[in-house]
């Protein structure tokens, strides 16, 4: 395995087609982020079909994950660009208006989400057009908030809007949101990740839309919000992973705690066995450029190394000049840190159950014992995941029961989704995992590996068996 830590690159007009795809694949990228904040539905179904061959030509598993566009807050229309100086003021009126120079350093907007205007106080910022322009609340009346502007900046229709002191109290998951995830379900992609995450009962809301569509989606909680990192213990407990979504975090909080943030937020995902992805400019000057800075290169391994289970690309893949060679230098940066990786992570984790026993006892057997790798059959993806927070040095093969959860393990630290396998004895899943991998050179005859299963077999979370297979084993099959 060249690399533990995946990759996930987000496909656009500079990354859609079949022969890039392969390309990104072999590459490195791992997972496949569709952005549902732009796009039809019929041009994101025919991504995804060039998706499912590039893996047919390749021989690879890559999973598929639905970005959930959620109510992104935005300045309405205006008549023409805003020349912000500091000192001008704009009224926020509660009506929808064309936007528009009233007098000299005074404007009038709206927003498409007027209803927030009445949680403001005076003394509030607002950010205009993510985050490039600051103002502070100076007035309220009759429903219209007054704000001065705070630095220069350009303002134009449709930029986005934060509110970094305000709990918004709107509905994360618009009708369009819920459109979305039925597409989602109907052409099974592995993830959707919900945007603007507050509370628990966001991702609550959003896996019963899943369940009732009959979806079984892994569902990421996109912590980009300050009010998300208040209540992180409880939507951990609501998600099946989470995302680091550093652009708009970094203007909800103070910039300077964003680097703790995200080091909490690896934390305590890689704690739960959850998966956790760190996003936002970690090459974004390979947009334009052959290049990455310094910086960047850094700010990846520092990701790693803080433990984080997969890095993102944005723009450098979707619209960037270069998408394959940023993920070869993702995928370059990545292998040369983990040469130096904190491998063996038995001391920093609770144990809370006996599958976490088992699975902490079979990481531990592998180094001793230096087996090639540790096999792992699992019918939710629960035991792979438990087993990798451990980071074992030794690839974790995960054996599954369906398509879907095996492309739910193209996330997860060091896995690698082996092969699909029907719900049988476990003698009989053996036998078939031992002729198909040594027939396809996935498992070597010379090498020992480490079996973690749950006996009966398909009942999940019932991992309670660790078995050695020897070098005389895989002669017998």
């Amino acid at each position: 395995m060249k690399k533990r830590t995946k990759i996930l690159a987000t496909i656009g007009p500079a990354s859609d087609s079949l022969e890039t795809l392969v390309a990104l694949i072999k590459a490195g990228v791992n997972v496949f982020r569709l952005n549902f904040s732009h796009g039809t539905h019929e041009q994101h179904s025919h991504v995804l079909k060039k998706i499912k061959k590039a893996m047919e030509v390749t021989g690879l598993i890559v999973g598929v994950l639905q970005d959930i566009s959620g109510p992104k807050i935005r300045i309405g229309e205006l008549e023409e660009d805003f020349l912000l100086e500091e000192g001008d003021k704009i009224i926020f009126t509660k009506e929808e208006i064309m936007g528009h120079k009233q007098d000299d350093a005074l404007y009038r907007v709206c927003i498409n989400y007027p209803q927030i205007l009445q949680q403001l106080k005076i003394g509030d910022f607002i950010y205009l057009y993510d985050g490039i322009i600051r103002t502070k609340v100076s007035d309220i009346s009759n429903g219209n908030v007054e704000v001065v502007v705070e630095n220069r900046g350009i303002l134009s229709s449709k930029k986005g809007v934060n509110f970094p002191n305000t709990r918004l109290g709107v509905d994360v998951l618009t009708q369009k949101d819920k459109n979305d995830m039925e597409w989602g379900v109907v052409n099974e992609v592995d993830f959707m990740a919900i945007s603007f995450v507050q509370s628990a009962a966001d991702m609550i809301k959003a896996r019963e839309i899943i369940e009732a569509l009959g979806g079984r989606q892994n569902l990421i909680a996109k912590i980009e919000k300050f009010d998300a990192i208040e209540n992180i213990d409880a939507i951990i407990q609501a998600s099946d992973g989470l995302m680091v979504a550093r652009g708009d975090l970094g203007i909800e909080v103070p910039y300077y705690e964003v680097p703790n943030i995200q080091k909490m937020l690896i934390n305590k995902a890689n704690e739960a066995s959850i998966p956790v992805i760190t996003a936002t400019q970690m090459l974004l000057s390979m947009t334009k450029n052959q290049r990455a800075t310094r910086a960047e290169i850094s700010d990846i391994a520092n990701a790693v190394m803080d433990g984080t289970d997969a890095v993102m690309l944005s723009e450098e893949s979707a619209v960037g000049d270069y998408p394959v060679l940023a993920v070869q230098t993702m995928s370059n940066t990545i292998i040369e840190t983990e040469k130096h990786y904190n491998y063996y992570k038995f001391d920093e984790f609770k144990i809370t159950d006996s599958g976490d026993t088992i699975n902490k006892s079979a990481v531990s057997l592998s180094c001793d014992l230096n087996a090639k790798g540790i096999f792992s059959i699992t019918s939710s993806g629960s035991s792979a995941r438990k087993l990798a927070r451990y980071r074992p040095k030794k690839t974790i093969y995960a054996i599954t029961h369906d398509a879907l959860t095996r492309g739910q393990m193209t996330l997860i630290w060091g896995v690698i989704p082996l092969m699909s396998v029907r719900k049988e004895s476990l003698e009989v899943i053996l036998d078939s995992l031992m002729v198909r991998g040594l027939e396809n050179g996935s498992i070597k005859k010379k090498y020992s590996y480490i079996l973690t299963a749950g006996d009966p077999i398909g009942k999940v979370g019932s991992t309670n068996m660790i078995r050695v297979i020897s070098q005389e084993d895989m002669y017998a099959y």
